[in-house]
């Protein structure tokens, strides 16, 4: 007897019966495919609603024009095409099989046979298809694998794997959000042997995985293992310092239920854990794997040793000039260095509420005293600004001007 979902919320939602309406008017079968069927059947919440059909791409598209909705062919070549209704993103993609694999990309032939479509995916966990009746078609034995945290490869690991080699990267990753228990020693075996072909993949899609790795709730075991199994040697060498990663990961397990909205998984901050207190080495990484500017910014302020220990730094002071994420992320990575220490529930309610002060003057008043425009206006601003925030920002706008004149006179 088949398997069935309970009827999710995205399921019955009008632009989803309105899309499935759609692309079966004509005779074509459409059903849910991976991510959306295998967090509903394990009740958890959904990000993309992916879609496989039957229907050629050039119908697929016919049909939502006819009917009035939207059509992006973000891949026309390997037959998908995002739909939109509502604002609701739906990716369709033509039933396919592989004809040529390279390891990054892969040439395609449209089919109408589902097991040739369940067969070509990564994971068996993620080639469950489901009915707009919910009814469940499971051609790799994934329904199983899903309920009992069990990330295996479709058939032989090493062929998947040779299809495209980001896969290795793919499974430690669903080990870290869906594995339970021991990790598949087959898929283990064969991401260890291919592991040299992370080399040649393209730098973006490194960056990707590893990114959504470090932002799983619980990467700790994922990345252990990862280790073990000399996989970071490939994308990530510098990646060191597995003691201060494993303690920040039992920090923030131990803090999560009390402060829900405040210890996030975050992937600045477990990396920066990881990766060597040095400058140099951190760009090295970031320029590697093509981390964003802002990314980048973090991670060198993140081992900046000035404020490694905010409440000896001064709360308040690191507050004002980093802000509450930055000094709450350093606030973690002392204790995972040092151990928490007796007074944390009241730094993190320091940082959580901190409302920044006004600074009482502006460059304005520095020109007011006869100052010419120019880079010394902000030199002495901002030694004024300094005094005032060693002063614990309590001297008011009279005391401010009383220091910007006793600094001008002495300049």
């Amino acid at each position: 007897m088949p398997h069935t979902l309970v009827p999710a919320a995205w399921m019955t939602a009008h632009p989803t019966k309105r899309v499935m309406s759609v692309l079966q008017s004509r005779g074509a079968e459409a059903r849910f495919v991976g991510g959306c069927v295998r967090n509903t059947i394990l009740n958890r919440p959904i990000k993309d609603i992916d879609i496989a059909t039957t229907a050629m791409p050039e119908q697929v598209i016919e049909l939502l024009i006819k009917n009035q909705i939207r059509a992006i062919p973000t891949g026309l070549e390997h037959g998908t095409i995002t739909a939109v209704i509502e604002q609701q993103p739906f990716e369709i993609t033509t039933l396919r099989r592989d004809i040529q694999t390279d390891g990054r990309h892969a040439v395609v032939k449209f089919t109408d046979n589902w097991q040739q479509d369940a067969e070509r995916r990564d994971f068996t966990m993620n080639a469950l298809f489901a009915d707009m009746q919910g009814t469940i078609y499971d051609y790799v034995d994934g329904y199983d694998d899903a309920l009992t945290g069990n990330v295996r490869f479709i058939g032989d690991a090493e062929t998947r794997i040779k299809e495209d080699a980001l896969r290795i990267l793919r499974f430690y990753r669903f080990f870290a959000l869906y594995g339970v228990g021991k990790a598949n020693e087959s898929a283990r075996t064969a991401c260890q042997k291919a592991a040299p072909a992370l080399s040649s993949l393209a730098r973006e899609r490194v960056q990707q995985e590893i990114l959504s790795l470090f932002e799983a709730n619980e990467p700790s075991d994922a990345i252990e293992i990862m280790r073990d199994d000399e996989i970071l040697i490939y994308c990530m060498p510098e990646a060191e310092d597995f003691d201060h990663l494993n303690n920040l990961l039992a920090i923030e397990a131990l803090l999560a239920p009390h402060w829900p909205l405040f210890i996030l998984p975050n992937a600045a901050l477990r990396l920066s854990a990881l990766l060597p207190k040095c400058p140099r080495k951190i760009s090295t990484v970031a320029v590697r794997l093509k981390f964003s500017k802002s990314l980048h910014n973090r991670l060198l302020a993140l081992i900046d040793t000035t404020r490694s220990a905010p409440a000896q730094y001064g709360l308040e002071k690191c507050l004002y000039e980093i802000g509450s994420e930055s000094t709450r992320d350093l606030l973690l990575l002392n204790w995972a260095k040092c151990g928490l220490p007796s007074n944390h529930e009241m730094l993190l309610s320091t940082a959580t509420n901190w409302q920044k002060p006004t600074f009482p003057l502006t460059g304005q008043d520095v020109l007011d005293t006869g100052t010419p425009s120019g880079q010394m206006v902000g030199t002495i601003l901002k030694r004024v600004e300094d005094w005032w925030v060693q002063e614990d920002f309590q001297p008011d706008r009279v005391k401010c001007l009383a220091k910007l004149h006793a600094i001008i006179s002495h300049t």
